[in-house]
C-alpha cells in the first residue's frame, strides 16, 4: 500500500459509527484540531465557531476531533460531547468521534498529520489539546500551530489560502 499523499486519502469515524470519507473535502481548505471539553483552552471553540462562519462559504471547514489524552479532559460520549459543543459554544462545524492522538492507537490521520508537520524542534507528538493543523485546498498540511495559537490568530494564513 502507498503511503497517504494527501487528507483525501483517509476516512474517519463520525459519532454514530458512521464514516465520512475525506476525498470529499477535495478543494476545500481545513482545520484539524483536537478538541476537549474541560480544558483551558476549551473556550477556543467560540473562535473556530467564527472562522467556520466567516469563511465557510469561500470553501473552509473546521473538523474537530475530541480526545481525553490530556489529563483526561474529555471524558464524555459522543453525544454529551456535541451537546456541550452546541448549548455552550453554539458549534455547528462537524465534531468527529473520539480518537487517540499519540501513541499505538493514534488515528492514522493524526499519524500522517504529525509526520508532515512536525512540532516544535522536531517533535513528533501532540503536546496538548487545540492543536491545529492547516491543511490547502490541495489536501496537503500548510502548517502546525501549538494550543496557545488562538483560532483569530490563523485569518491571514486561511484567507491566504482561500
Amino acid at each position: 500500500m502507498t503511503s497517504p499523499q494527501t487528507i483525501a486519502d483517509f476516512t474517519v469515524k463520525m459519532p454514530g459509527g458512521k464514516e465520512m470519507n475525506l476525498a470529499d473535502k477535495a478543494g476545500k481548505v481545513l482545520l484539524v484540531v483536537n478538541t476537549a471539553s474541560k480544558c483551558g483552552f476549551t473556550p477556543q471553540y467560540d473562535g473556530l465557531e467564527a472562522l467556520w462562519r466567516k469563511y465557510g462559504e469561500r470553501g473552509f471547514e473546521v473538523l474537530a476531533f475530541p480526545c481525553n489524552q490530556f489529563g483526561g479532559q474529555e471524558p464524555g460520549t459522543a453525544d454529551e460531547i456535541e451537546s456541550f459543543c452546541k448549548v455552550n459554544f453554539g458549534v455547528s462545524f462537524p465534531l468527529m468521534s473520539k480518537i487517540e492522538v499519540n501513541g499505538a492507537n493514534a488515528d492514522p490521520l493524526y499519524q500522517w498529520l504529525k509526520q508532515k508537520a512536525p512540532g516544535v524542534l522536531g517533535t513528533k507528538g501532540i503536546k496538548w489539546n487545540f492543536t491545529k493543523f492547516l491543511i490547502g485546498r490541495d489536501g496537503k498540511v500548510v502548517r502546525r500551530y501549538g494550543p496557545t495559537d488562538k483560532p483569530e490568530k490563523l485569518e491571514k494564513d486561511i484567507e491566504a489560502l482561500l
